[in-house]
């Protein structure tokens, strides 16, 4: 088939080793895995098939019952040490179309501002662009401990937080990508388009056990926003 379309994938391994089972925690009543497959196909506008790429058996048939297609990961590609871009890589070699866009989706960001695929894709479809991610605003001020004293790195000491020189963190909410590119194995081009986004949402990335207790009250308190 010829077809150009734009997929989303989740990738959700079975194997967490500091929060083990973590992408079927159950956050706001519904495994973490299943909020990003709903917030895929809320955009099914944008997002023609969404994909989970797993090596755990529970994952897929959570996966299946919320709506998703499953691409069952070889374990080789399941590693601590795997880097994402294989698993992305594996699901456009497992389908039977050429798609055009990937929209990655990790599950442990289960929380995105509702309009944020539609206004990312639509600037990155505007722009000579093979890729996007989210980006935001860094206010802290960092250093580095050498030799037992403490060496400021993006200010200096008395300096104003809102004087700092612009620095952003990479937040994990979103990213675009040319399937072109992935097969190359790569997920951030050289024309990347860095979508800032300040919302506190893109503080929330679930690492631990303790940090759903965290996301429970941003989506309390910022829902809204």
């Amino acid at each position: 088939m010829t077809t150009k379309k734009t997929i989303a994938i989740i990738p959700a391994r079975g194997n967490s080793k500091r929060f083990p089972n973590k992408n079927l925690a159950v956050f706001n009543g519904l495994p973490l895995i299943t909020h990003s497959i709903n917030y895929a196909k809320t955009n099914n506008d944008i997002i023609s098939n969404v994909y989970v790429s797993t090596n755990d058996d529970n994952i897929a048939r959570i996966a299946v019952a919320a709506g998703a297609e499953v691409i069952k990961r070889p374990e080789h590609l399941s590693g601590d040490q795997e880097p994402t871009v294989t698993a992305l890589s594996h699901v456009l070699q497992s389908i039977n179309f050429s798609a055009e866009n990937v929209i990655l989706l990790q599950p442990t960001n289960p929380l995105r501002p509702q309009n944020l695929i539609s206004n990312c894709f639509q600037a990155f479809n505007n722009g000579d662009y093979d890729s996007a991610m989210t980006v935001t605003r860094n206010y802290q001020k960092f250093g580095r401990i050498v030799n037992g004293n403490f060496t400021p790195f993006n200010y200096t000491i008395g300096q104003r937080s809102q004087d700092l020189e612009p620095l952003f963190f990479e937040n994990g909410l979103l990213y675009i990508t040319k399937a072109t590119l992935i097969l190359e194995h790569k997920i951030v081009g050289d024309k990347n388009l860095p979508y800032v986004i300040n919302h506190p949402f893109a503080h929330i990335d679930i690492d631990l056990k303790e940090d759903l207790e965290l996301a429970e009250f941003y989506l309390t308190k910022f829902n809204d926003l």
